[in-house]
């Protein structure tokens, strides 16, 4: 979008790659695996495919055309708390408060977010200096990105924020019923390309915009096989074997990435806030998985008692 592509161009294209990465990879590994399409399935994934891919992305390149890194960076902090509130709703988590994996859960959701926070918006004093490497092209992305409306983009990063964890809600039933993670993806990929196209041309009526630079070229195939396509795939793959809080825990990462990434590219400094934010997101993300694990051990452990009274029970009627 520094190069000055319509997001709403930059999306279509993107889901359109991301059908032709992922399509052969359904084809080949899943046709005779596959289990029978329903009605019921279908509508999961194109709720998939809207949330995930084509309310999701486009409310967040729009939102951040019209916002800054930061604010998006900051609002995205939200994620792990409203997936925890709405997989607690929609019965996919338990609270457990009274448990020792319950506890640990929410402190560690809890530390994520704050971690985040800190990150954010405390600087204090410079750690590292800034990297002498001068990347031209991200520079001027940079320069060219201050274009931010107060209310506008804030609210469209927010929306895109909600319609990402309903998208991890979707997965998580979706992957229960319809075990086929690449005939999936590919599915929502494709639904996901006639939704974007569809609203580019409404939107865009002007066929010049549609040319590909060799830069637009790059950044659209990029998007459409790591964002769209390995993103997608290996997200429902994660929900469907953790379920959505454990997904959505990780997000605070990407601000250490972002961090990192900023300082070596685009020549921004360490802070103390950084240092301590990232220690505090790391912390919080182990707490959250250990608690996970300590979940998943006692629901073992109560399956095996079950098991054991069933057999117990069945030998008693049979004397």
């Amino acid at each position: 979008m520094g190069a000055g592509m319509n997001p709403f161009i930059h999306i279509a294209y993107q889901q359109l790659f991301a059908t032709l990465l992922i399509s052969p990879f359904a084809f080949f590994f899943e046709r005779k695996t596959r289990p029978k399409m329903t009605l019921k399935i279908f509508f999961q994934i194109f709720l998939s495919s809207f949330f995930g891919l084509t309310g999701d992305q486009t409310a967040y390149f729009v939102g951040l055309k019209h916002s800054t890194p930061t604010i998006a960076t900051a609002l995205a902090n939200l994620i792990p708390a409203i997936t925890f509130i709405m997989a607690v709703l929609f019965r996919l988590e338990s609270v457990g408060a009274r448990t020792k994996g319950g506890k640990a859960k929410i402190l560690g959701t809890v530390i994520c977010i704050g971690g985040a926070m800190v990150l954010t918006v405390y600087k204090g004093g410079v750690v590292i200096r800034q990297s002498s490497f001068k990347w031209k092209y991200a520079q001027n992305t940079v320069e060219k990105s201050h274009n931010s409306n107060s209310y506008l983009g804030p609210l469209l990063v927010l929306l895109s924020i909600c319609s990402y964890t309903a998208f991890l809600i979707t997965q998580t039933k979706l992957g229960k019923q319809y075990e086929a993670p690449y005939s999936s993806t590919a599915l929502a990929c494709l639904l996901a390309s006639i939704e974007c196209v569809t609203i580019a041309i409404a939107i865009d009526h002007n066929i010049s915009d549609w040319a590909l630079t060799p830069m637009r070229a790059v950044s659209t195939v990029y998007n459409g096989i790591m964002y769209s396509a390995v993103a997608i795939f290996l997200t429902s793959w994660c929900v469907e074997k953790k379920g959505p809080l454990y997904v959505a825990v990780f997000n605070p990462l990407l601000l250490v990435l972002t961090a990192i990434l900023s300082w070596a590219f685009l020549q921004e400094k360490i802070f103390t806030g950084t240092v301590v934010g990232s220690i505090l997101i790391v912390v919080g993300l182990y707490v959250v998985l250990w608690g996970k694990k300590n979940e998943l051990g006692v629901i073992k452990v109560e399956d095996d008692d079950n098991k054991l009274k069933e057999a117990d029970k069945r030998e008693t009627d049979e004397c």
